[in-house]
């Protein structure tokens, strides 16, 4: 648990995942503020919903997730988003993304100009960031942060919603950077780079951008964190997966709140690994913890 209580922000889109059994709330600033939460932290997700019946659940869904709905904001002009999926036999997602939704029209307010202010850390991806309204409040929330909030770029490279630009100018605003082993050799052509192998690649782009931490998920072979000065392996847990829908925003959120508690390496490549592990193992990306909280739940992981 925290031993100083932060205020995490995951900042972009807010959808329903709609799954062949159903639908399910979803979108990386829910999942990665609902991880943070059960983590002590004040998560807190910041996105744009249409004035419709998802939107209206999906403010219900994040109420009896515990996560506040005070900066979502309501869009009178386009739909809630969704996204249509489809999961194969060893539990990987593909998504079809809904395009003109209310999260691609996030307004810089001066309530969220108020947020930024006081967040210790912020999450924010590409996807979010395809449509030029967004990119652009995105920018501003960022740039109106402290110097010293953590701010991570979670790189999620869906379908074409991305280009080298955005990826280069996130890169340069974040403190540390998040993709997985697939997406690091396409970001290593588009920053003009060449790749040897992971660590070496992971230790180019710290040097191009100057950011402090890049981390690389390996799927169920774990994650390789690098800084300017040290690195860390994590084989990862074995566990039965169910999906890994929120895996990688559990394993963001889980790494972010062992960094602002100072952690070395190895426990937040342990912690991150942990919880991203438990998230896969269970349906959908905001799991119900077992009785006796967070510790109980992930002690059963490993």
């Amino acid at each position: 648990m925290a031993r100083n209580r932060h205020t995490i922000v995951g900042l972009g889109e807010l959808l329903w995942d709609l799954f062949p059994a159903g639908k399910k709330l979803g979108g990386a600033p829910a999942n990665f503020a609902y991880i943070a939460s059960l983590l002590g932290e004040e998560g807190i997700p910041a996105s744009r919903l249409g004035d419709d019946d998802l939107g209206d659940e999906a403010r219900l869904r994040l109420t009896e997730l515990g996560l506040p709905t005070s900066y979502v904001q309501e869009d009178r002009e386009h739909p809630t988003g969704t996204v249509n999926v489809e999961v194969d036999g060893r539990g990987q997602p593909q998504f079809e993304i809904a395009e003109s939704v209310a999260w691609d029209f996030l307004e810089w307010t001066s309530q969220w100009k108020i947020l930024a202010e006081q967040a210790d850390a912020v999450c924010f991806g590409s996807l979010a960031q395809r449509s030029e309204q967004s990119r652009s409040t995105i920018g501003c929330f960022l740039r109106t942060c402290r110097k010293e909030t953590v701010r991570v770029f979670d790189v999620n490279l869906r379908q074409t919603f991305f280009t080298a630009e955005v990826l280069s100018e996130s890169m340069k605003m974040a403190t540390i950077v998040k993709l997985n082993h697939e997406e690091l050799p396409r970001i290593m052509q588009l920053s003009g780079l060449h790749e040897r192998d992971e660590e070496t690649a992971a230790k180019r782009l710290v040097a191009k951008f100057g950011m402090k931490l890049v981390c690389v998920t390996r799927g169920n072979s774990g994650s390789l964190l690098v800084t300017p000065d040290a690195r860390s392996t994590h084989p990862g847990f074995r566990v039965k997966v169910a999906d890994t829908v929120g895996a990688g925003d559990a394993f963001t959120a889980a790494l972010v709140h062992e960094y602002l508690q100072g952690a070395p390496l190895a426990r937040m490549n342990e912690a991150a690994n942990r919880m991203g592990a438990w998230v896969a193992s269970e349906i959908g990306a905001t799991p119900v913890l077992r009785p006796g909280g967070v510790e109980q739940t992930l002690a059963g992981i490993g």
